[in-house]
């Protein structure tokens, strides 16, 4: 190896070690942007938005979703959370969710609340819904992340309903917090949870293949295939149409 090759690898593993190059820092208190509905008084309904992997609260802002959100749900108000990798890494991204986002807009008197999260954001999401299982109204999946491809091939050879999760561990880490997430999704059906989630995602998307082993978990109408790939040029129209047919089946009800 070059001298000065070894040099830059040996710099950047110092950084590493040092915590120079970690995933970014976390706040505080999670980074919030407040979209409030258009249409006036709203209907007192909350959309919490979680970000993918590369985006931040001005990603967020960027990608649109917001008022694709309202243009389908005009009533509703959008928080757009700047929940990025450095949270997941801290390990209490859940708790702090719901902590510093969840519990105080249901304090300020919202009736409903969905979370909705895009890639990484998409985990986040199902992370949240394992920690409180059926406290939100309502999760919206555009393309997740699912996991590592030895777990999804796993359950998908043996199909979600037969698959055989093992034993609960103590406690929830690195390493066992995907295939506790799938343990939650799996009882899904049974408990009527399946009808309260939303999936969305690109035909070309390069989770997609993934993402057919958590569809059958899901009512059809539920899940949306749309033209496109992993981007929100794909996500923030087809949350539109997801958050139309959810107004939709509130006004059947």
């Amino acid at each position: 190896m070059r001298p000065t090759l070894r040099a830059t690898l040996l710099a950047l593993l110092a950084l590493l070690l040092a915590g120079c190059l970690s995933p970014g820092a976390t706040r505080d208190t999670i980074a919030t942007q407040l979209v409030p509905a258009p249409a006036g008084g709203g209907d007192k309904v909350l959309v919490v938005v979680l970000p993918g992997r590369g985006d931040d609260l001005q990603g967020l802002v960027d990608s649109g979703i917001a008022p694709a959100i309202q243009a389908a749900w005009p009533g509703a108000d959008v928080l757009l959370a700047e929940v990025t990798m450095a949270y997941y890494y801290e390990g209490r991204m859940p708790e702090r969710l719901h902590d510093e986002v969840i519990a105080p807009a249901r304090a300020r008197g919202y009736a409903g609340v969905w979370l909705a999260g895009a890639s990484m954001g998409g985990m986040g999401t199902l992370l949240y819904e394992r920690s409180r299982p059926g406290e939100l109204d309502g999760l919206v999946l555009l393309a997740p992340y699912l996991g590592d491809r030895g777990l999804l091939r796993e359950i998908g050879e043996a199909g979600l309903a037969a698959w055989q999760p093992g034993p609960e561990p103590a406690g929830i880490d690195r390493k066992t917090y995907q295939r506790e997430v799938w343990r939650n999704v799996q009882r899904w059906p049974a408990s009527g949870r399946s009808q309260d989630v939303w999936l969305a995602y690109g035909e070309d998307d390069r989770l997609a293949k993934a993402i057919g082993v958590l569809s059958p978990a899901l009512p059809g109408n539920q899940v949306l295939a749309r033209p496109g790939g992993h981007a929100w040029v794909v996500w923030s129209p087809a949350a539109g149409e997801v958050f139309a047919r959810i107004r939709a089946s509130r006004a059947g009800r």
